[in-house]
């Protein structure tokens, strides 16, 4: 059977490669305040928070993670503290990749040229990047297509970057709501899944699941 081999390999960064701590900051912040069962709550509903303040116009991500946190001590009887809402946003470019990832990286790298789309400001993102261990062609966010992932702008702004259309990419995500599903919609077949277990399997997005970037190698044939 031939083995697709894409023009551009693209991936999702937050979560797919960077290991995205979110959770264990909250509760590093919350966590002397709430038992259990609430600060479980509290990062279902910061992630919930996080999504819908996405989805409409771009604003910049400082203010995406400000008004979610404010949300989410709202929704669970936290007070809300500005200086602890602004902690997230300067831990993320601090955070570094999942531990299979250098490996599977650098090996792909040799063969095809590798893209990021991420959710990100422009000031964040290479601080993370530069932590993965292989060369990326282009690094692109959500401040340049002035819109964030799953909005199909997002995507659209890389087609029209790299000059390609969704049949020529193979999109890498552990993310159906973020990625998956629009990289779908748009027409593009060839996606695979990282299972980092934080979203269910869903077959009916069509993609190669695979356990951890280790296994990407494989799927392109190397």
């Amino acid at each position: 059977m031939t083995v697709f081999r894409p023009k551009y390999i693209t991936f999702d960064c937050y979560g797919t490669l960077t290991n995205f701590q979110m959770a264990e900051k909250a509760r590093e912040i919350y966590g002397a305040r709430l038992e259990e069962p609430r600060m479980q709550a509290f990062i279902r509903n910061f992630a919930a928070y996080r999504l819908d303040e996405i989805l409409g116009d771009w604003k910049p991500y400082d203010q995406v993670l400000r008004n979610a946190v404010e949300r989410a001590c709202k929704r669970n009887q936290v007070p809300f503290v500005e200086e602890e809402a602004a902690q997230f946003y300067r831990a993320v470019p601090t955070w570094g990749p999942h531990a299979d990832v250098p490996e599977g990286l650098a090996r792909v790298a040799r063969e095809f040229p590798l893209v990021i789309l991420s959710n990100a400001m422009d000031e964040q993102i290479m601080s993370n990047v530069e932590k993965l261990g292989a060369p990326f062609h282009k690094v692109l966010t959500a401040q340049q297509a002035n819109a964030y992932k799953p909005r199909f702008q997002a995507f659209e702004y890389m087609f029209d970057t790299l000059g390609c259309a969704p049949e020529d990419i193979l999109h890498v995500s552990s993310s159906f709501r973020y990625d998956l599903m629009s990289a779908h919609d748009l027409g593009i077949t060839n996606k695979v899944w990282v299972n980092r277990r934080h979203e269910p399997e869903n077959p009916y997005y069509g993609y190669t699941e695979i356990r951890d970037i280790r296994g990407l190698p494989g799927v392109v044939g190397l």
